[in-house]
């Protein structure tokens, strides 16, 4: 498959994750991954565009006034430690696409709207519960190379802990500092050896269609249909990383 259409995959990964505050790191490891890249290639790759997308999705919501500081930080203390040890950790090649697998029908549940629209915020968890939930979260994270809030956004509309933009809001923050420790951790441990020419690339293609889903799903309208889209994808390539 050509850089081209590699590109243009990660585009639409990244506009419809970012449309409802997600960095789309699930996606664009499913992508990498079905392709035959390396794990010690797909991991560092998906934290990078990770990285950006999310701040692009960050940016946008707390613009329109959806980010809580307060709901934020206690999962983010404990996230992040524990993202920048699990990040140090090699998992075996079936256990990293098996894993991988339960994230992306996670992904999939979450895009499909199956934990609850977010219409209705209820109290926050306790200090502890999300200091345990954050740490939990942090080293799935890091093992995995995903910023964690595909994992954390259906817990918030689950538990009724935030509303829909809310829930965007802090997972795009959460997926950011949790790529941020998971991205160093790996370039000290291993270098940066992992870059390649085509990073920068990949990089504009994720920017571009980031930046344009962070708005649309922050200040215009929620993409039902192509949700569902991405959801019939993420879950094809669920089945078939699980049973691969």
């Amino acid at each position: 498959m050509n850089e081209f259409t590699i590109a243009l995959l990660l585009t639409i990964v990244a506009f419809l994750y970012a449309s409802v505050g997600h960095g789309g790191a699930s996606g664009y490891i499913a992508v990498m991954t079905l392709l035959g890249f390396a794990p010690e290639l797909v991991r560092p790759t998906a934290l990078t565009l990770n990285l950006f997308v999310s701040a692009m999705a960050f940016v946008q919501f707390a613009r329109a006034g959806h980010f809580r500081w307060s709901l934020f930080r206690p999962f983010a203390a404990a996230s992040m430690p524990l993202a920048w040890i699990g990040a140090r950790i090699h998992l075996d090649t079936v256990l990293y696409k098996r894993i991988l697998a339960i994230c992306l029908a996670i992904a999939v549940a979450r895009l499909l709207g199956f934990f609850g629209g977010g219409d209705e915020r209820k109290a926050p968890p306790t200090v502890w519960l999300a200091l345990v939930i954050g740490a939990v979260l942090g080293l799935v994270s890091g093992m995995i190379g995903i910023g964690g809030g595909i994992l954390l956004s259906p817990l918030l509309l689950l538990f009724g802990w935030s509303t829909a933009k809310e829930s965007a809001a802090v997972s795009a923050a959460f997926i950011f500092v949790n790529s941020a420790a998971g991205l160093v951790s790996l370039a000290l441990s291993k270098g940066l050896d992992f870059y390649t020419s085509d990073h920068l690339f990949w990089i504009a293609a994720a920017l571009m269609g980031g930046s344009l889903g962070a708005y649309v799903g922050a200040q215009r309208f929620s993409q039902l249909r192509l949700r569902q889209v991405l959801g019939v994808v993420l879950l094809l390539a669920s089945f078939k990383l699980f049973f691969a």
